[in-house]
C-alpha cells in the first residue's frame, strides 16, 4: 500500500511544484513506484513532466466529480513516473464539489483503487488553503512542506498548522507532518539563518538535512517539461533532490 504524502504551503513562490516534481523523479530514480497527482489548478506540475494541460481529458478533475476512473487519468511518463494530470476543469472543481456529500473525501475514494499500485504517491497542492487542498489532506498520510527562507514565511507556516490540527480533528487523525524542507536556500544571509533556527525549534528531527539552493536550471527545467534529473543530471539543483530523495527514503524505511 502506497504511502501518500502531500506536498503543501499555501504560500506561493516557495517552491512548492518545484519539490513535488523533482523528489518524485528522484524518489522514482532511485527504484520506487511513484504516482504524483497534480492537484494545483495552475497545472504546472503536469507541464513539468512535459504534457500540456489543455490536452488532458481525463484527469485529477474528472477523478474528483466521479466521470472517470484512476485507472482512466494516470498517464505513464518517460521519467518512470506516473501521473494524475490537471486539466483546465479544475479550476472550477471546488465550487461544483461544493454540494458533494463528503466532498472532503472524493480524492481518498477516487484514489483507493490504485494505491496498491504504488509505494508513494505525491499530491501537489494549490497554494491555498481550499476545498481542493482539503482533499488532498484528508487523503495523505503526512504533509512535506516547502519553505523559503524569508520572514513571512513563519506566518504562512503557522496558518498551515491550524489547518492540519483542524483536519486531524475533524476528517483524518493520523495526518502527520512528513517534514520540512528549505528551498531557495542561502546560508550566507543572516535572515536565513534565523528562519531556519526558529523552524528546527518548533519541529525537530522533521526538518529535513538537505537543503534545497536556488539555481537557475532548477526554474528552467519546467519549460522543458523535464524533471531536474533528466534536463541537468550533475548540476546541483540534481544533487540537492537526490539527497532529499535518499533521506525521504530513509526515514519512511525508519518508521517501518
Amino acid at each position: 500500500m502506497a504511502k501518500i504524502v502531500a506536498v503543501a504551503n499555501q504560500k506561493g513562490g516557495v517552491g512548492k511544484t518545484t519539490t513535488a516534481v523533482n523528489l518524485s523523479s528522484c524518489v522514482a530514480a532511485l527504484g520506487k513506484r511513484v504516482l504524483i497527482v497534480d492537484m494545483d489548478p495552475q497545472g504546472n506540475t503536469t507541464s513539468g513532466y512535459g504534457i500540456a494541460k489543455r490536452s488532458v481529458e481525463k484527469g485529477v478533475y474528472e477523478l474528483l466529480i466521479g466521470e472517470a476512473k484512476a485507472e482512466e487519468t494516470i498517464q505513464h511518463t518517460k521519467f518512470r513516473v506516473d501521473i494524475i494530470p490537471a486539466n483546465t476543469q479544475l479550476a472550477g472543481a471546488g465550487l461544483e464539489l461544493v454540494e458533494v456529500p463528503n466532498r472532503e473525501s472524493c480524492l481518498r475514494r477516487g484514489l483507493a483503487p490504485v494505491t496498491g499500485q504504488y509505494d508513494f504517491i505525491f499530491i501537489d497542492c494549490p497554494p491555498s488553503l481550499d476545498l481542493l487542498t482539503l482533499n488532498a489532506l484528508c487523503t495523505c498520510d503526512s504533509v512535506l512542506i516547502p519553505i523559503q527562507c524569508e520572514y513571512y514565511a513563519l506566518e504562512g507556516l503557522s496558518e498551515l498548522m491550524s489547518t492540519l490540527k483542524t483536519v486531524r480533528k475533524k476528517y483524518n487523525a493520523y495526518l502527520d507532518v512528513e517534514g520540512v524542507v528549505f528551498t531557495m536556500y542561502s546560508g550566507r544571509m543572516n535572515l536565513t539563518i534565523q528562519v531556519v533556527d526558529q523552524v528546527k525549534k518548533f519541529f525537530g528531527d522533521k526538518v529535513y538535512k538537505t537543503t534545497v539552493p536556488r539555481a537557475v536550471r532548477l526554474s528552467e527545467a519546467p519549460s522543458y517539461g523535464q524533471p531536474i534529473n533528466y534536463y541537468e543530471p550533475s548540476g546541483k539543483g540534481t544533487e540537492a533532490y537526490t539527497d532529499m530523495a535518499l533521506e525521504f527514503i530513509h526515514n519512511n524505511r525508519r518508521e517501518k
